[in-house]
């Protein structure tokens, strides 16, 4: 098994209790989030975490180290157009501004990421809060995949880099994946939290969907 690399985590609170020494607790109150301050004009949000934050990661090396989710799009293969890649970030930790990260697209088969498709494309989010950072993607997924990996590499080295976040669920949804030291592994989290805060958007401006079809998909997703 590949050894997990992460080394700095920062808490959205703590009751009490001795936190490792690689551990940063933020002033924050556990349970905060941002609103979507995104119009998706009728677009379509392919997620897995509840929308609540509740750990900010970060790694000491962030160059290399890649963490992303699935998303299976088999029951609406005929819509394809990946608009954007959103992740759950923030400037104020661990060294108050944004550095910018990369996003990628990756093919997804056989239960485990693949190959390249689509990246990397370097973002640098000018939101002045943290909360949800809307990476354009604009591209369309080839007609022989069926499902596919959205991506986030933290890029720099800790404390220079954006962090990515966990959400508050204990549950781990089967759908987080880190890359490193060569190979693919469910994402190991931290404290029992692995579902990573990162969504991908379809746009049915681009594509139409009929109203069977996003049944399906919030079946998969919600």
């Amino acid at each position: 098994m590949v050894k997990f690399t992460l080394c700095v985590a920062l808490a959205a609170w703590c009751a009490g209790g001795v936190w490792a020494s690689d551990v940063v607790v933020a002033p924050e109150a556990e349970g905060v989030s941002r609103a979507a301050d995104d119009d998706h004009d009728a677009a379509l949000e392919l997620k897995y975490d509840n929308g609540t934050r509740r750990y900010f990661m970060a790694f000491y090396t962030g160059a290399g180290t890649w963490v992303g989710n699935d998303f299976d799009i088999s029951a609406i293969s005929d819509y394809r157009a990946i608009t954007r890649i959103r992740v759950f970030s923030s400037p104020a930790w661990p060294n108050a501004r944004w550095d910018g990260f990369r996003i990628r697209i990756y093919a997804y088969a056989g239960g485990r990421p693949g190959s390249l498709l689509w990246g990397p494309k370097y973002v640098k989010p000018a939101r002045p809060d943290y909360g949800w950072c809307n990476c354009a993607v604009n591209w369309t997924l080839p007609a022989a995949n069926k499902a596919f990996v959205a991506a986030f590499e933290q890029f720099y080295n800790y404390p220079n880099g954006d962090p990515f976040a966990l959400d508050t669920n204990a549950t781990f949804a089967g759908h987080s994946w880190q890359y490193s030291g060569g190979s693919w592994q469910a994402l190991p989290g931290f404290g029992g939290y692995r579902n990573l805060m990162l969504r991908v958007v379809l746009n049915n401006a681009t594509v139409n969907l009929a109203p069977t079809s996003i049944g399906r998909v919030k079946a998969l997703y919600y």
